[in-house]
């Protein structure tokens, strides 16, 4: 018998790169879309679906799901690159070379019902990080009434500068901080960067303190270092209230 040889490990560099490079790749060939988060939170989704996040591509709707939740829907190519590479069987190479295409799933923004990956549909900015509190409490208020063997997950966002200036988020992360979610952990894209081009243009609110003035525990970590940002989700798991990890990345990575 031959022996065969031994399968190459992939390298967290290259998970993240196969990332910016498919989501390049199909805003590229569409002429439209965001490029920007998914280059820069290639590194942090990585560390999230690797090491962290509970699901079942086969099993989709699995009711025991860690739930994920791209509030900042504009850079779609994430998720969309994150279903092709983590197996889900709606989203072929085809599908990405349609990316924002007519009868294409992979549309401009992710919607429930459309693509398996999408937990809910996420367009207007600051909708997406206030139905996590909505996903947040749901597990909460269920795991109390059957029983942490039968809902145990958490709910996981990323999230941009946009998503944190719109007013309803407020609303959201003060009741997430007096429920004390602690199962609510929401990765920041802390780029600087928002439509208006350098954030400092239209705020120049401190973020972490913001959240903490609502009851969160926050942290900041570099977004391409993996290890301190799996640090950072370890200890936002420990906490317990909802976490804002503070995640300084680059567009070119």
């Amino acid at each position: 018998m031959t022996a065969q040889p031994a399968k190459q490990q992939v390298t967290h560099q290259e998970l993240a790169n196969a990332i910016r490079f498919l989501s390049m790749d199909a805003i590229e060939k569409a002429k439209s879309g965001h490029p920007g988060m998914p280059m820069g939170m290639a590194d942090v989704a990585t560390v999230l679906f690797t090491r962290f996040l509970k699901f079942d591509a086969n099993q989709p709707k699995w009711p025991d799901r860690d739930r994920f939740i791209l509030s900042a829907g504009h850079g779609s190519m994430l998720i969309y690159s994150l279903a092709y590479l983590t197996g889900y069987d709606d989203i072929d190479v085809e599908q990405l070379k349609s990316f924002r295409q007519l009868g294409a799933k992979t549309a401009g923004h992710p919607e429930y019902g459309h693509v398996k990956i999408a937990e809910t549909t996420t367009g207007p900015l600051g909708q997406g990080i206030t139905n996590a509190v909505g996903f947040a409490m749901a597990e909460k208020m269920l795991g109390a009434r059957v029983g942490k063997d039968l809902c145990d997950h958490y709910t996981y966002v990323i999230a941009g500068d946009g998503c944190l200036m719109e007013g309803i988020s407020q609303e959201a992360i003060s009741m997430a901080g007096t429920w004390r979610l602690n199962k609510l952990i929401v990765l920041w894209d802390d780029n600087h960067i928002c439509i208006d081009g350098d954030t400092a243009l239209s705020t120049t609110d401190d973020q972490c303190k913001r959240f903490e003035a609502s009851g969160w525990n926050t942290c900041r970590v570099d977004g391409h270092d993996a290890d301190a940002v799996a640090a950072a989700i370890e200890m936002a798991r420990s906490s317990d209230k909802p976490t804002l990890i503070a995640c300084r990345t680059v567009i070119d990575g």
